[in-house]
């Protein structure tokens, strides 16, 4: 059975939360595992609205230490304390997020009632952060104001299906069916060969979600993201302000669409707006001269891969 793999919006705004639009936050479900990405403020309040059991998120990413991107985080924390939590957390994060946290824990003399656990992340290249039987999750650098990743999903192949007729055609040993699942030929102690071809069914393709939060217009994110089925990237301005874009490290729907495009994935997720923009349709439009396959990002909408 082919695992759910889904994208919550829960804010898509960029500096100030404006227009009904919130600071960054989305939550990533691959079957049963919940992961957040960037934990912006009302955080809580939108996972609430929009049905996100927070308490299932057992994994936390987060990209930089822009306030925008983290500032929910310390408030989850503690609603986590204060319902009791006990299953443990993992936060992945630049170096800094660390301190900030604990700092704020022995401040207010608070002693969390679940195990926390800190991987501090780098941007100087593609790496393995978690190394799930069913998914991985990769961070790689982007180019904004501080240290800054991106964040890459990547679903794992699971058991194969067995073919059922060729299961009543045959007397299959257990011991072959669990190596032909495994995608491993079989040979029993007659000599008999089993092939993984001949019994099981074609593996589905593998499915993979990139993230791109606060970045400049960067060519080289291609080698990170490439044919990345979802792409989420920043969509700070238009093209009318590519300058304004330059100066402060972010980037335009036109180039949040050249990236897509020589990048070779199949969809495009814009977000990060600037609170310039009350009507986002422009920026679609914008995307989409360059790639066609442009959708903009709506909190509460749930995007499946």
């Amino acid at each position: 059975m082919i695992p759910d793999f889904e994208v919550t919006i829960l804010g898509n705004t960029s500096s100030i939360p404006v227009h009904g639009r919130h600071h960054t936050a989305q939550v990533v479900r691959f079957g049963q595992d919940f992961l957040l990405i960037d934990c912006g403020e009302a955080m809580q309040l939108q996972a609430r609205a929009f049905k996100i059991k927070v308490s299932k998120i057992n994994y936390v990413f987060i990209s930089h230490l822009h306030g925008d991107h983290y500032l929910g985080l310390v408030g989850l924390l503690s609603s986590y304390h204060l319902g009791k939590r006990t299953s443990p957390l993992t936060i992945y994060g630049p170096q800094g997020l660390d301190e900030i946290i604990t700092t704020h824990f022995r401040w207010s003399n608070t002693k969390l009632s679940y195990p926390l656990t800190f991987v501090q992340t780098h941007d100087d290249g593609m790496i393995l952060l978690l190394d799930d039987p069913r998914f991985e999750v990769y961070s790689f650098p982007l180019k904004h104001r501080l240290p800054t990743t991106g964040f890459l999903i990547k679903e794992k192949h699971g058991l194969r299906s067995m073919i059922k007729e060729k299961l009543q055609q045959n007397e299959v040993p257990l011991a072959a069916i669990h190596s032909l699942r495994q995608g491993i030929d079989y040979k029993d102690e007659s000599g008999k060969l089993y092939k993984v071809k001949a019994f099981t069914h074609p593996l589905p393709p593998l499915r993979s979600y990139a993230y791109c939060s606060d970045t400049i217009y960067n060519p080289e994110l291609k080698q990170f993201i490439q044919n990345a089925d979802l792409l989420y990237h920043e969509s700070t301005f238009m093209e009318d302000n590519v300058e304004r874009a330059a100066i402060t490290f972010h980037s335009t729907a036109k180039q949040a669409a050249e990236i897509a495009k020589m990048s070779q994935v199949k969809k495009l997720l814009l977000g990060h707006y600037s609170s310039r923009y009350v009507d986002l349709e422009p920026l679609l439009n914008e995307a989409k001269t360059v790639f066609e396959n442009s959708i903009l990002s709506e909190e509460g909408s749930t995007y499946s891969l």
